[in-house]
């Protein structure tokens, strides 16, 4: 389909943009925003951000809707919490968003190297929050455990989709079982904070989309994120149709109205759009009781 007027992305170029790309290479770590060809890559990566992805470049789940590469992955990488750190101190970043490649190969699906990378980072004197990005761990309650104690903001886990689509769009993956990771979050710690987003465009409906929505508020979700589904490769499913920025606003306004803490619905809104909002949030608020701040 023809992209309509609304959906621009600038592909990164000049001074700021080649540096970050060469503090990445030579710190041997992998983006999502490189791997999962993000719209916003060239807007990021411009203002010296981007979005570490952990555990390789290999995932082990055949999502219909994503880039990144599939097979078996290399085995674990001991020193890659330690060059995140690097880059981090690099970049002198404020807020750092750590997200990865889904390793079903692994006991507790790289939950160790998660807590691992949180409390390096969290060594950095410029950071001031953590987000991380974490696959379901097969469910595992002891896996996610390792990443919560490990204390980060915020913990993000997108659904990524609405029940019904999930057969198609997330062969591998349960709806039931990442809302209960959600779930599971605020009961072994409620300090935290957790998001999750879906992507529209996919073939849902208005009635569908709200009821992720309630379904995530019922998890006690305090962050949802919603944009518009662009087909990355020609491997990938087809987009069924492109959402107007008037639909978006009425799905912003209808997240707030259930309660989320911050909504970003918009056609390039990603993951980690405006991420480090969280901070602004929390100040807003006086929460300086966060005990998942470093």
């Amino acid at each position: 389909m023809r992209k309509p007027s609304w959906i621009r992305s600038n592909l990164p170029k000049g001074g700021k943009a080649e540096s970050t790309r060469k503090i990445l290479r030579g710190c041997g770590l992998h983006t999502v925003c490189e791997e999962a060809r993000c719209p916003n890559l060239g807007e990021c990566f411009s203002r010296g951000t981007a979005t570490f992805m952990i555990l390789g470049d290999i995932c082990t789940r055949n999502c219909g809707f994503c880039a990144v590469t599939k097979g078996n992955p290399l085995p674990i990488d001991e020193e890659e919490p330690f060059r995140v750190a690097e880059a981090v101190k690099k970049f002198r970043l404020k807020y750092v968003v750590i997200t990865s490649v889904t390793r079903d190969d692994l006991e507790d699906g790289g939950a160790s190297v998660f807590e691992s990378t949180i409390r390096e980072v969290k060594k950095i004197e410029s950071v001031k929050g953590i987000e991380v990005l974490i696959p379901d761990f097969k469910g595992s309650e002891e896996a996610l455990a390792k990443v919560v104690n490990a204390l980060p903001t915020v913990i993000n886990h997108n659904l990524e989709t609405i029940k019904r689509l999930y057969p198609r769009v997330r062969p591998m993956a349960n709806y039931e079982r990442s809302l209960n990771l959600l779930r599971k979050v605020k009961d072994l710690n409620p300090s935290i904070i957790t998001k999750s987003g879906i992507m529209v465009g996919l073939g849902e409906n208005k009635e569908e989309v709200i009821e992720v929505m309630e379904d995530l508020r019922e998890a006690n979700c305090d962050i949802i994120t919603i944009g518009q589904y662009l087909q990355p490769t020609k491997e990938n499913l087809p987009v069924e149709r492109f959402i107007t920025p008037e639909e978006f606003k009425e799905y912003e306004e209808i997240a707030y109205s259930l309660g989320f803490k911050l909504a970003f619905c918009a056609p390039l809104v990603r993951s980690s759009y405006k991420a480090e909002e969280v901070l602004n949030l929390l100040k807003e608020k006086g929460d300086t009781s966060n005990e998942a701040l470093p």
